[in-house]
């Protein structure tokens, strides 16, 4: 519930590969607005593990995000304008299925009705918000590879049905080219560094909960090409940001990772033991033992995955010798590698012990990814692969709502694609509230629709929404500049 520390933990191992003296790069993604200026808070690392400018990575950077914002938006706009000059495609105004977008967290933007008025003020229908970062422009710039392949992805984008019940497709609003114009520098990987100078790729920021959670293919790509050992991250846990990482980017970029890192820290696996979030810091081995099943699960999923894993154990001051005695014991009787990680205190230097464990594995037993399901299968099939093998769910529910888009996207040959599930990052489960490693309980899928410009098909679980809300207090009470444009309270 504090965070796990994987972006410092990721800066700080790239680092480390440095002071090894080994060519190194990193791929990073972009942050959002929304849980910057949220419960989150900025998303550039801390310490002595940060990329910079950490000021201007977390505030607009370099508008990347704004630009995906106006193409998503304008193709909303040329939308509802086709339908108000005699909507030539017919579209069935009930079921226009693209919304609107914005950087920021506003519940209050989740539903709404547009187009109030008069006849010249637009025609009346439901629409809504999501937060960029679940935007299928921004994963399609994630995914694209360059910019025939964006024009290519955007045209396919799904947009609403027409009165027949066929797909409608953006290429049929004749507005793509104007799409590429605006995204053409946005699909630019950006260049920063670390404060050990670690050259760092940062582009895009899908979410690992509500889309799939990794930078750039590009980026990536073009780390790869500079250095032989490239650190990038995944958003969220192993069953969301590296299942995705695995079944989504690698599958569509023919990606080939070696190794995997699991960062864990003593804090969480309290919490998964049962400890509440205000006495996290207190020593409570019972509690620590108890939650480090949630730990094996992970484990296994990375395996499962088919990487080799190392344990990166994000050392708090909290933190008690007894305590860290305890998680590294728990993984040597896995029969996985733990390192202790003190890269925010020390910065590469911490991570010098990590970084030999995982180099040594990845130069002499790589993985190669392991796609536990095909493309082909039925949707039901790959939702409840993942729901069984990655959840351990004893099975699956359906809402009426999404068994009739599942039918709608296998009628008209929109089913071939993996699975992206929307799913609460705070729990293996879709119930943020059942914590450690649950067993014996059902995943509820209540809605499915498909990306067909991303090429994946999302799964909405549990209470999951693409637009999240502001917490009570939040960041954004914290924030401010002085008068010599010195930025106080953002981390």
């Amino acid at each position: 519930p504090a965070g796990e520390g994987k972006t410092c933990t990721s800066i700080g191992l790239a680092q480390a590969f440095g002071q090894l003296g080994v060519k190194h790069a990193l791929a990073l993604r972009e942050p959002s607005m929304g849980p910057t200026f949220g419960i989150k808070g900025g998303a550039a690392g801390g310490g002595f593990s940060q990329v910079l400018p950490m000021e201007d990575i977390n505030m607009h950077f370099t508008g990347d995000l704004h630009a995906i914002a106006a193409a998503h938006n304008l193709l909303s706009a040329v939308l509802d304008n086709s339908m108000h000059f005699d909507n030539p495609l017919e579209i069935d105004p009930e079921k226009v299925t693209w919304r609107r977008t914005i950087d920021l967290c506003d519940r209050q933007l989740r539903n709404g009705e547009i187009g109030l008025g008069s006849k010249f003020d637009g025609f009346p229908h439901k629409t809504g918000f999501d937060i960029v970062a679940a935007s299928e422009v921004m994963t399609i710039m994630a995914l694209a590879s360059d910019i025939e392949d964006l024009r290519a992805r955007l045209g396919r984008i799904v947009v609403a049905y027409n009165t027949a019940g066929k797909p409608v497709f953006a290429r049929e609003l004749n507005c793509i080219g104007s799409l590429c114009v605006i995204l053409k520098d946005a699909l630019k990987p950006n260049l920063v560094q670390t404060c050990e100078h670690t050259p760092v790729f940062v582009h895009c920021g899908p979410f690992g909960n509500i889309a799939h959670g990794s930078n750039s293919v590009s980026a990536t790509r073009l780390a790869l090409k500079l250095a032989p050992y490239v650190v990038t991250e995944a958003g969220f846990a192993a069953d969301l940001g590296a299942e995705k990482f695995v079944n989504i980017k690698c599958r569509q970029a023919g990606l080939k990772p070696n190794g995997a890192v699991l960062v864990a820290t003593v804090r969480a696996l309290k919490f998964h033991g049962g400890v509440e979030k205000e006495d996290l810091s207190t020593e409570n081995l019972a509690a620590l033992k108890t939650g480090c099943e949630n730990l094996r699960t992970h484990a296994e999923n990375v395996q499962k995955y088919g990487l080799p894993v190392v344990v990166a154990i994000n050392r708090f001051p909290t933190d008690t010798p007894a305590e860290l005695d305890i998680v590294r014991k728990f993984c040597e009787e896995m029969g996985v590698p733990s390192s202790l990680s003190e890269v925010v205190a020390r910065g590469g230097e911490g991570g010098l012990d990590l970084a030999t464990k995982i180099k040594k594995i990845v130069d002499e037993t790589p993985g190669t990814p392991n796609f536990y399901y095909e493309t082909s299968d039925p949707i039901k099939s790959k939702i409840e692969t993942i729901a069984r093998e990655i959840y351990r769910a004893d099975g699956v529910d359906y809402t009426e709502e999404a068994e009739n888009s599942i039918k709608v996207l296998e009628e008209n040959g929109l089913a071939n694609w993996p699975i992206c599930m929307a799913k609460t990052q705070a729990s293996l489960s879709d119930d943020p509230k059942k914590r450690n490693a649950p067993r014996g309980w059902r995943l509820q899928v209540r809605g499915v629709k498909v990306s067909n410009g991303a090429g994946f098909i999302v799964a909405l679980t549990g209470k999951m929404m693409l637009m999240p809300g502001m917490p009570r207090e939040s960041a954004v009470q914290k924030i401010d500049i002085d008068s010599n444009g010195r930025i106080t309270g953002l981390s």
